[in-house]
This record gives C-alpha cells, sequence and structure tokens, in this order.
C-alpha cells in the first residue's frame, strides 16, 4: 500500500511541537511493517535545509491570487529517515526561516495546491493520503470538489487532529483562491462564517482521526466551536493513541545525554546525567528534581507555574527545572524565580532538543498540568528514560498515566490549578523518600511499550478498510 503524509512539520526536518514527532516516526514504522509510506512538507529556510543537499524531481507552477508562483519538489540527496520525503519549494510563500506566523492562509493553501498539482502528475498514484491538522486542512476539500483534481476523488483521505485548538481560519474573500468547484458546494468550507480548513477537513475526509481515544470523547464537548460538528461525524471518527520513536528515544544509543544506560544499569544512569543536569544549573543533586519541557501557553497550563513553584519550592525540599518558551509575561515571572529560589530553581527559557533528551534522562519527575493535552508525548519520552510523570488526567495524559495509589506508576490530578499542582508535587516527593519503591517503579516504566509498532498497525488498517 501506498500512503502520503502531508505536513506543515515533521522531525528532524522542521519541528515546532509534537506533530512533528508523529510525522517523523508514522511513515518510518508503517515501512517497516511493509507498506510505502512518504512525507510530503514545505521547504523552508532552517537548519536542515541549509545543511543538507537536495535535488529537483519535479517543477510546476501555481496561480494564487493572479499571481504566478513556480515551485519544485525537491528530495534529499544523502539524508535518510526510513522513508521518502519530498519538500515543496515555493521561494517566496514558504522559503522562510520560520515555520508558522500570524497570517499563513496563503502560504498553505499554495503549499496544499502544489502538493495535490504533483500527484496528479504521478503514474502511481498513493492508495491513501494522509493530511495532519489544518494546515493541510483544505486538501480533503479539494479532492473531492475541484474539478481539477477529478481524477485522484476515488483516493482515501485521512484527517488527524493533533490540536482543534488551531483550525486556520480565513476570510471567505479568499474563497477564488482554491481550485474552482461547484459553488453550492461552498458550505463544506464555511464554519461561522469564515473558512475553515479544519471544519471542512471534518466534513470531507473520509475518516478523522485524533491522537488519543479520550481526546476524541473530549472534543465532543469542547474543541474550540466545533463540538457539534463532531458529534455529528462522529461516525467516521476515531481515535489512535500516538506512539514514539523508540530508536530515537532509546537511553541505551542515546547520544544526547551524558551517559547512556539501560534499564539494568538505569540507577547508575540516571544518576549521572542527574548530576550533569545540576552542575550545569546549580541543583542539589541530593533533592528530587522536578521538571517541565514544552511551550509556555495557556493549554499547557504555565500560567500557573510561578505561583505553584513558589509555594513549592517553600514547602518542599526539592528542585525544579524549566525548559520552554512562549508567553512573555510567564517568560519574565519563571526568569525572576530564579533570584528568589537560587539553588533550588532554574529555567532555560528556549528550547534545546539536546538539552531536553537529558532533562528526561536525569530528572526524576516530569510535570504535564495541560488544560488539553489531545495525546502528549512528553510523558511517554519520560516512562522511556525513567522519569516519573505527574499529569493531569485529561486527554492522552488520561490515556497513558496510571495513578501511584491505583498499583499505578504516576501522579495524576484533577484539575489544572494552582492547588492541585501543588498536591501532586508534595505526594511525588513523599515517594521519592521510599527509595526502594521509587527505584522499582523507575524499572516499571522504562519497560512500558508505547512505541509506534501498535499504533502504525492500527492506521494501515484504517487504510486498507477505505480501500476495500
Amino acid at each position: 500500500m501506498k500512503i502520503v503524509h502531508i505536513s506543515a512539520e515533521c522531525y528532524p526536518v522542521a519541528k515546532v511541537g509534537g506533530l512533528a514527532d508523529v510525522v517523523g516516526a508514522l511513515p518510518k514504522y508503517q515501512n517497516m511493517l511493509g507498506e510505502t509510506s512518504s512525507v510530503i512538507m514545505p521547504f523552508y529556510d532552517i537548519t536542515f535545509t541549509k545543511k543538507n543537499e537536495f535535488e529537483s524531481i519535479y517543477e510546476g507552477n501555481i496561480v494564487l491570487d493572479e499571481e504566478s508562483h513556480p515551485f519544485k519538489i525537491l528530495k534529499p540527496v544523502d539524508f535518510l529517515l526510513g522513508f521518502d520525503l519530498f519538500l515543496i519549494d515555493i521561494p517566496e510563500l514558504l522559503f522562510k526561516d520560520y515555520i508558522y506566523s500570524f497570517d499563513d492562509s496563503n502560504r498553505f493553501l499554495a503549499f496544499q495546491i502544489a502538493a495535490l498539482d504533483w500527484i496528479l502528475t504521478l503514474k502511481e498514484k498513493p492508495d491513501t493520503i494522509h493530511c495532519h491538522d489544518h494546515h493541510t486542512g483544505l486538501i480533503p476539500f479539494m479532492l473531492q470538489e475541484s474539478f481539477k483534481y477529478e481524477a485522484l476523488n476515488k483516493i482515501p483521505v485521512v484527517t488527524t487532529i493533533h490540536n482543534a485548538q488551531y483550525q486556520g481560519c480565513f476570510s471567505h474573500d479568499k474563497v477564488n483562491l482554491i481550485p474552482k468547484f461547484d459553488f453550492t458546494n461552498v458550505g463544506l468550507l464555511d464554519w461561522n462564517g469564515t473558512i475553515n480548513p479544519l471544519a471542512s477537513a471534518i466534513k470531507c475526509a473520509w475518516k478523522v482521526t485524533t491522537v488519543s481515544p479520550s481526546y476524541m470523547e473530549e472534543l465532543k464537548s469542547a474543541a474550540n466551536g466545533l463540538e457539534s460538528l463532531l458529534s455529528n461525524e462522529h461516525e467516521k471518527c476515531v481515535g489512535i493513541l500516538n506512539g514514539i520513536d523508540t530508536n530515537v528515544w532509546n537511553t541505551e544509543t542515546d547520544t544526547f545525554i551524558t551517559k547512556q544506560y539501560s534499564i539494568a544499569s538505569s540507577i547508575a544512569g540516571k544518576k549521572a546525567n542527574k548530576k550533569e543536569l545540576c552542575d550545569t544549573f546549580n541543583l542539589n543533586i541530593k533533592k528530587p528534581l522536578f521538571a517541565f519541557i514544552g511551550r509556555l501557553v495557556d493549554e499547557k497550563g504555565s500560567d500557573l507555574f510561578p505561583e505553584a513553584f513558589d509555594i513549592a519550592l517553600k514547602n518542599n525540599d526539592i528542585s525544579i527545572l524549566l525548559l520552554g518558551s512562549g508567553d512573555h509575561e510567564t517568560e519574565n515571572e519563571l526568569e525572576a524565580l530564579k533570584t528568589k529560589h537560587k539553588g533550588n530553581y532554574n529555567a532555560y527559557i528556549g528550547y534545546d532538543e539536546k538539552l531536553s533528551h537529558n532533562i528526561y534522562a536525569g530528572t526524576d519527575f516530569l510535570l504535564m498540568p495541560s488544560r488539553v493535552e489531545p495525546c502528549g508525548l512528553n510523558q511517554m519520552y519520560s516512562l522511556r528514560y525513567g522519569t516519573i510523570p505527574i499529569v493531569r488526567s485529561i486527554g492522552g495524559l488520561k490515556d497513558t498515566i496510571v495513578d501511584i495509589t491505583d498499583n499505578g506508576f504516576g501522579f495524576t490530578h484533577q484539575h489544572a490549578s494552582v492547588k492541585d499542582i501543588c498536591i501532586a508535587i508534595e505526594r511525588a516527593t513523599a515517594f521519592y523518600k521510599d527509595d526502594v519503591n521509587f527505584k522499582k517503579t523507575r524499572k516499571h516504566i522504562m519497560n512500558i511499550d508505547h512505541s509506534w509498532d501498535n499504533s502504525a498497525k492500527k492506521y494501515i488498517e484504517l487504510y486498507k478498510s477505505l480501500n476495500n
């Protein structure tokens, strides 16, 4: 079966969040299962494209808003990912030193049109087209409705919602930018008076998936305005839990971390990595170390951190380390805590992939008090690295983390609140002092299998059901 994934992100090419990790792993695991899976994404002006060589395999031209835009399909010459990678180069629109900006409607519409124009020329068409998030949300509509792509409208198209908070809405003034279609069907593009790519994808895709079963259920009551649509379309919706790439996230081979370790050597390995972290960030290795890795945005609950960290550090003999960036006010408040809790708290404002791996390897507990968490990958990475997750029981976090009091292996709380975060930290601090059970739990969680194997099989089964 030939599968084509279309996405704005793909690790290690371009990454903003978990979308990149999924698109960088799922095709690889599908290929390992005997399918032929590839990825189409934009060609950005970023580190990956500067450091690698590419060959042009196709040249075309699209017209957008009466302007002609030549484009190329590029392919890496030597870089191997475990799947074929095709990058769409539209210099004026996509070749930027950023992935997302305030208004990307023209950029990603051009990307989607160019992708379908190229697919239209292929002798061997895909058996399934798999679209990811709103950046590719108009593809199901164009395949179904645009006269230009009539030859492709029998190809099953699947849309995965990684985060329904972002929908890519833009004005109906731009409807003429979409390749011509029967205008009586314009309602398939509309939601609440705007062109809504994610809503359109839900209406037009053959199947709609989310990245965890619990998130699919939650969207029926909290989907940033799409609740009724998802409820109405529930028969074609399914939640499939994401996996993680266990080749990348492997403590025995991870070149980012200070000391590699196995489950058998995890006590010494975790200690060595914790020492490196504590030495680097002026923290005490003898204290339990709590960490957060991620974007400093409301949906991650990061606005609660300044107050929660302040209280937790006053009431407990612990250390806290944060890696992330986002809301500037939150950044400033978290920076200010460095002086107030010097020696017990530190923060790296920004993002560093190497540092993130070191934190997973060296910290004792990972904090994820999310308001919204469609799947969450960080908690799976932390399990893999022997770091105990502390999570709000929502979305994929609910599907993957069982509380220690329920014969589980993590700490869960019900509300995204300062109080709940502080109570969870207190519970974890007490557990840390139970050395035997703490070390036993660490080894147990490293054995939990959240690889892509099972998820990749479920997606393949889904594709095959659409091709029968």
